[in-house]
């Protein structure tokens, strides 16, 4: 038979054990509550604020311009329009760049090519009034071919480019590594800005008769 003192003992150990019971229980009940609300409140910002995917990404990738770049013709003695969509950007400065990373890529239709491959572009800036400066790295110099035509070709097939495709620009300033240099390869000298070349664009085809 239990003593008055171990019958205590046991009481208080029950008790013990009903609040721990009713503790745990109460945890359980708070953790739920919260994952539930935190379920609901994700759900309810993904509603207000659904996010860009589906249909949205889709159309912001589809988003493009029609621009006019120019390549030079087999003989390398005229600059002729050539037709491309690329990406369409806010900035003028944006759009810049993307022009600027057609002509790189190279010509579409057989046209010959006015940059190297290898050319890369650190930056585009608009300067004071209606003047863009271009800046590119030093693998322009480093992997162009030289010589007066090429270099005339590099040229103005960057400022006819620019100048046609963006109308508040009528100057491109070319940079290489951030530095105004003396000249592209020895030919053609860097130290004032371009304006457009008509005269350099090749002319219209005669139509056909009949």
């Amino acid at each position: 038979m239990a003593t008055k003192k171990q019958r205590r003992t046991a009481e208080v150990k029950h008790k013990r054990t009903k609040k721990g019971r009713r503790v745990l229980l109460l945890s359980v009940i708070v953790a739920t509550a919260v994952v539930f609300l935190a379920i609901f409140f994700i759900t309810l910002f993904d509603y207000i604020y659904p996010p860009a995917t589906g249909k949205q990404t889709a159309a912001k990738k589809r988003e493009k311009q029609e621009v006019t770049l120019f390549f030079s013709d087999a003989n390398e003695r005229f600059l002729v329009p050539e037709k491309r969509l690329i990406p369409k950007e806010k900035e003028p400065e944006d759009q810049a760049k993307e022009l600027v990373l057609a002509l790189i890529a190279g010509s579409k239709t057989g046209l010959v090519n006015t940059f190297p491959v290898k050319a890369e572009i650190e930056g585009v800036k608009r300067e004071e009034g209606e003047i863009l400066s271009v800046n590119f790295r030093e693998s322009l110099v480093a992997n162009h071919p030289g010589g007066s035509a090429a270099e005339m070709a590099t040229v103005y097939s960057l400022t006819n480019t620019l100048t046609t495709n963006l109308p508040a620009i009528k100057k491109v300033k070319i940079l290489i590594g951030g530095k105004q240099k003396e000249s592209l390869k020895g030919h053609i000298g860097l130290r004032n800005p371009f304006m457009m070349n008509r005269e350099l664009i090749a002319p219209a085809a005669p139509p056909k008769e009949g």
